[in-house]
Formats: structure tokens, C-alpha cells, sequence
């Protein structure tokens, strides 16, 4: 049985083609790793060689091995591993498949067509990615809904839970998720500084690059005048911000233009607070349709006592989709919030124990616990 890839450490190289010895160095530093070149195939215990040092990375202690199409017959008989791609040039190659099962590769990469795809695999070795983070979108189903406060006390109470934070403001036009932290003058980047960003980003550099407010990471918008990311950066930004973990959640628009739908696409549920009247129900009823386009998962948060009869259950069944919960007004909140208290922060209050109980069944589903 061929064995796991190892975590961490350098990505191997072995061919002695210099054209594409070229192409795998410049693809490793895209991708921030600094690779282990080789001629031939290092035997078991990472013994020497040819360009390599006694006790470098070696077949099977490297967490990635890019095999060139003319080393492949030369690493037949070294033990089955993970993490082994045979990596080449020639497209119309009958025989590639037939040398990728011999030496127990996973995957067959022509160059320049799988570049991205080879890029993202040295980079998740670089940084450890495993189990992308739980992403979460809040959205209004009406204007003065509360999403925003919602958005922000999820994430300030999975941050108090100890989760891997980062809470994203996806609208331009609100109020600011930062004015909602108490984070206007923060030191961090910015929506607009990430404007020109193309390609995978990397998620440890994001991270450390946003401001860290109530131990939770924010990526806000500034007060200037842009107010537009292009769709291509928002992906890799969102992209960049679930590849370590932990949870993500997204303050969105009630629109839904290209840039909210790059952002809905890579969401594992969007919570629609819908308040308890009938208006802002009939409200809601547009905002889902244009949402279901394209999120996977929409589910409906009732603020508040319905008049008329409704109850939260009827609203969510009027709405067509699965009733998340009831979160009841707060007394006192915005008071709190004035004073430079951010939502969630009282964990006695009613939207603290919504928040705290939503965690608890979506973090277990999310690891395969019954909720």
C-alpha cells in the first residue's frame, strides 16, 4: 500500500530535462516553496543524490515529488507513495498513462495547460492545507435586517470558541463591518489593496496581513471611493482565507452582481435573516431566488416575533427553505454597540446562545458529528 504524503517540509524535483527543471523551479517559487532539485531517484532514508546533500529530502520523506516524463522509467522500482505527479510537456504522449501507474503517481500534469493546477498543489504543501474552514454567508432578506450584526457576533463567538477566525465585509455600501469592531483605524489591509490580486493568494500572508480585532481577522473595506474588486480577486482572496481552517463568515449585499456570486460560490451555507413581518417576508422572497442561483446551501433566521399568525417555521416554509433558527430582538444591543461593544460579546445574551448553538451542530456536521 503505497504511503501518505508527509506534511511540511520541501517538494522534490527529479528530471534532467532543463527546460522543464526551469518551469518546476519558477511553478515552486509562485507558489512560495523552495524545492529540492534532482537528477536521480534518493533511495530509502534520503541518501545522496546527484545536486542533493546526505539527509535531504529524499523519495519518501518529501511531502511532494514532481517526477519529469524523462526521469519516469528511473523511478519504477522506488516504494509507493502519495504526493507523486509525473510531470511533462508532450500532450499527444500515448504511453503517459501507462508510466504514471508504474511508478504509483496520482495524477499526470502537462505543462503550460495544468500550471494553475500545479501551482495550488506545491502551495497546500507549503502551507499545511487541510480541512478547508467552514464558510458561512449572512445576507438580509430586507433592508435593516440585522445580517451584519448577526455576521459579526458569529464570528466573534467562534473566535471566543477558539476557532480560526476571519469575518469578510462583502458590502461595499454598508456600514462597515470594522465600525461594528471598533476597528476604523486598525493597521491591516484593506478590500482595495487586494484589487489587483490574480492567481492564488496565499493564506498565511493574507491572514497575517488583516487587522486582528477581538481575536478574530477582518478584511474591511476603507473609506475611500473604491468600491468595486474585481470577481478574479475576490476568488482568490475567499479561496485564500478557507485553505487554514477554522471558519470564514461573510457580511453579504441583498444584491447578488458577479463579485457577490464568485463569494456565494464558495460558501458552505448562507443564513437569510428574514424579520417577523409580512413585508420583509415578501422582501426575502426575491433576495432567495436570486441566492439560490447560485449557493448550495440557503437557510432562514427569523428575527423577532411574526405578526399575523406566522410563526418562524411558516415564514421559513413561505420562503421555501430550512428554518437555522430564531434569533429574538436584544434589548439594550445597540446601546452596547454605540459604546464600543461589537455584537455577540455578552454571552448571556439571546444572540450570543443563537450564535453559540449554531456553531455547535454546524462545526459537527462539518467533522461528521451528528448535530
Amino acid at each position: 500500500m503505497a504511503g501518505s504524503a508527509p506534511a511540511g517540509g520541501r517538494p522534490l524535483i527529479i528530471t534532467e530535462d532543463p527546460l522543464l527543471l526551469d518551469d518546476l523551479l519558477r511553478l515552486c517559487a509562485a507558489a512560495g516553496a523552495e524545492p529540492h532539485a534532482r537528477h536521480e531517484v534518493p533511495e530509502r532514508g534520503g541518501a545522496v543524490g546527484v545536486g542533493g546533500e546526505a539527509g535531504s529530502a529524499g523519495w519518501e520523506s518529501a511531502p511532494l515529488v514532481l517526477v519529469g516524463d524523462d526521469a519516469a522509467r528511473r523511478v519504477r522500482g522506488a516504494p509507493r507513495r502519495a504526493g507523486v505527479f509525473l510531470v511533462g510537456r508532450d500532450l499527444d504522449d500515448p504511453q503517459v498513462w501507462q508510466r504514471a501507474v508504474e511508478i504509483g503517481a496520482e495524477e499526470v500534469l502537462r505543462l503550460p495547460d495544468a500550471e494553475s493546477r500545479l501551482v495550488d498543489r506545491i502551495a497546500d504543501v507549503v502551507e499545511g492545507a487541510g480541512r478547508p474552514a467552514l464558510a458561512v454567508g449572512v445576507i438580509g432578506g430586507s433592508g435593516g435586517a440585522g445580517a451584519s450584526t448577526l455576521a459579526c457576533a458569529l464570528a466573534v463567538r467562534a473566535a471566543r470558541a477558539g476557532e480560526r477566525t476571519i469575518l469578510i465585509d462583502g458590502d461595499p455600501l454598508g456600514g462597515g463591518m470594522d465600525v461594528l469592531l471598533g476597528g476604523e483605524s486598525a493597521e491591516g489591509l484593506r478590500w482595495p489593496d487586494f484589487a489587483a490580486s490574480r492567481g492564488r493568494v496565499g493564506a498565511g500572508a493574507l491572514e497575517e496581513s488583516l487587522p486582528e480585532l477581538h481575536d478574530l481577522r477582518l478584511l474591511s473595506w476603507d473609506r475611500g471611493d473604491r468600491v468595486v474588486v474585481p470577481p478574479a480577486a475576490i476568488r482568490s482572496v475567499v479561496a485564500a482565507a478557507r485553505r487554514r481552517g477554522g471558519v470564514v463568515v461573510v457580511d453579504l449585499p441583498r444584491r447578488v452582481d458577479e463579485p457577490v456570486a464568485e463569494v456565494l460560490a464558495q460558501l458552505d451555507l448562507v443564513l437569510m435573516v428574514v424579520p417577523g413581518e409580512l413585508r420583509s417576508v415578501a422582501a426575502a422572497g426575491r433576495v432567495a431566488a436570486g441566492v439560490r442561483m447560485v449557493a448550495r446551501d440557503v437557510r432562514v433566521v427569523v428575527r423577532g416575533r411574526c405578526e399575523g399568525g406566522l410563526d418562524p417555521e411558516s415564514v421559513a416554509g413561505l420562503l421555501g427553505a430550512p428554518l437555522a433558527g430564531e434569533v429574538p430582538v436584544e434589548v439594550g444591543l445597540p446601546g452596547r454597540v454605540a459604546e464600543g461593544e461589537p455584537p455577540g460579546t455578552q454571552g448571556k445574551g439571546a444572540l450570543a446562545r443563537f450564535c453559540d448553538g449554531f456553531w455547535q451542530r454546524a462545526l459537527g456536521s462539518a467533522l461528521g458529528v451528528p448535530a
